[in-house]
């Protein structure tokens, strides 16, 4: 009977959510079946799995937030709920085969680079392999982050994060606390107001919110994008112009910006009539310095008679109290100190955007973890390789996020770059695992100084505010500089003289797979 080996494939892809999938199926389509697909959950979906707060849904048209390769007549609005993605993305898994590659409930623990097999060794929740290339589709907004509040582990009531949601809970008559404004807190607030008896939200920063231009898609239009599919895509090619042309405003002339925020006044005069609260809710930065948000009910649901906003984060919790760090309360009085007695604590603040927890689990050439790479910030060529991890390739990784437009188009361009990778891989002999690609560190550093001088003048730099774009030592380690057509240039092909090309000896066996101990 032969010797049991560990599994060996070609390709490994951490995440099943649209960077995951995305991986998979161009795989398919280039001609590469021997992979996997590694995920920690029980379904697919990412953050449309994760993410089932109530009022969820995206702030990107529907038919631009979805594959170009994989158009869905069907979506019901113009701005598609949570529900609705997350059965587009099951039916993607489903039309193009991606099952019998996944492997749920498989939460990659650790996985570490041979310096002289040139593969990567995974080690899962429910077992170990190898793989010749490792794609991490983990995705930014992947691990919910909670601040450490003083005294939070005491609070009697529920406390979870709008990434977490418990739906067992029920906020009918509950006096409720919710913390952060951000994308998701604009959507809960106005879902949970009408219910709960009391809210308290505590906002640190007001954000800019504008009219959210959302309907419900005609039978007609579905009808006309099912048989005339050149219609759906005149339509997301529309889409993806119109946001293509208000780059430049974000990137190179924010003080354009300016028209944006009136509209945006305009929008909390409209709905808060008390001047206090409408100072309170105004910010004092430049729009589009934070993520720009769109709601038609955040508003009328802050100047309902049971919602009190405070000014201020949340300094500590003691017992059921919960007390304000500082700034002025809904009254109109200094909101420092100011005590609020609550049921429940929603935590509206984020994720690990620049502290991703996969890099903790990912060790390179050298030894040493990718977050321990990345101590001083993320840095990787072309949003994608980093210096000492060869044959590793991020989906959405340092500097390609987008502040106007769909983050599908950017994924997109990732899986172009990773299957021109895996060709090069090819041509240097590497399909039996003889070769590997590491990007030189001087590739890396003339990468990051070409992106983070366009950043210089963006408004995400310039704005005067503190966002999740910035890591923590105040550099833009998230945004992209430019549009999205730029970035699909950029990372169209592979260029060798950016890489170190490795070898393995000619007489070292190469992995093989056995199943069956046979």
């Amino acid at each position: 009977m032969a010797e049991l080996t560990r599994e060996h494939v070609r390709v490994a892809v951490i995440g099943t959510g649209f960077g995951g999938l995305g991986a998979a199926v161009r795989l398919r389509r280039a001609g590469v079946t021997d992979f996997v697909l590694l995920e920690r959950a029980d379904a697919v979906g990412g953050t449309w799995r994760d993410n089932t707060y109530p009022g969820c849904a995206c702030d990107v048209p529907s038919h631009l937030y979805s594959f170009s390769f994989a158009p869905n007549a069907e979506w019901p609005r113009s701005f598609s709920g949570q529900a609705h993605i997350r059965a587009y993305l099951e039916r993607v898994t489903d039309t193009f085969g991606l099952r019998p590659h996944i492997r749920f409930d498989s939460e990659v623990r650790s996985a570490r680079w041979d310096n002289e097999a040139l593969h990567w060794e995974i080690t899962t929740s429910r077992e170990t392999l190898t793989a010749d290339l490792l794609v991490s589709a983990a995705g930014p907004l992947s691990d919910p982050r909670i601040p450490d509040i003083p005294g939070l582990d005491a609070f009697p009531g529920a406390v979870f994060h709008s990434a977490r949601w418990d739906h067992g809970y029920d906020l009918r008559g509950k006096r409720v606390a919710m913390i952060g404004t951000g994308a998701s807190a604009i959507q809960i607030v106005p879902s949970i107001q009408p219910e709960v008896a009391r809210l308290t939200l505590f906002q640190r920063t007001p954000a800019w919110v504008l009219p959210r231009m959302d309907r419900k898609i005609s039978g007609v239009e579905k009808w006309l994008h099912d048989k005339v599919p050149a219609t759906g895509a005149l339509r997301r090619g529309a889409l993806w112009g119109l946001r293509e042309l208000q780059v430049s405003a974000f990137t190179k002339r924010p003080a354009e910006l300016s028209v944006v925020e009136a509209l945006g006044r305009w929008n909390i005069r409209r709905a808060i009539k008390d001047p206090a609260l409408r100072a309170r809710l105004t910010p004092d930065y430049r729009i589009g310095c934070k993520r720009i948000l769109l709601s038609n009910t955040y508003y009328p649901a802050l100047a309902a008679p049971n919602v009190e906003v405070l000014a201020s984060g949340l300094r500590e919790v003691r017992g059921s109290t919960l007390v304000a760090a500082g700034g002025t309360s809904q009254a109109g009085g200094s909101g420092g100190g100011t005590e609020v007695e609550v049921d429940a604590i929603i935590f509206g603040t984020g994720f690990h955007v620049t502290d991703m927890p996969i890099a903790e689990r990912i060790t390179g050439s050298e030894g040493i973890t990718l977050a321990e790479a990345w101590k001083d910030g993320m840095a990787s060529l072309r949003g994608a390789s980093a210096a000492g991890f060869p044959n590793l390739l991020t989906v959405i990784g340092p500097n390609s996020g987008l502040g106007n437009s769909s983050m599908i188009l950017m994924i997109e361009s990732h899986l172009n770059y990773m299957v021109d990778y895996l060709r090069q891989l090819d041509l240097l002999g590497g399909r039996n695992g003889k070769a590997a690609l590491s990007a030189r560190p001087a590739a890396v550093d003339a990468w990051v100084d070409h992106v983070q001088r366009r950043l210089a003048r963006t408004v995400w730099n310039t704005g005067g505010c503190q966002s999740w774009y910035l890591d923590a030592n105040g550099r833009n380690t998230t945004a992209w500089p430019g549009t999205t057509s730029e970035f699909r240039k950029e990372t169209r092909r592979v260029d060798l003289a950016e890489y170190q090309v490795l070898r393995a000896p000619a007489s070292r066996p190469s992995p093989t797979t056995t199943r069956n101990g046979r």
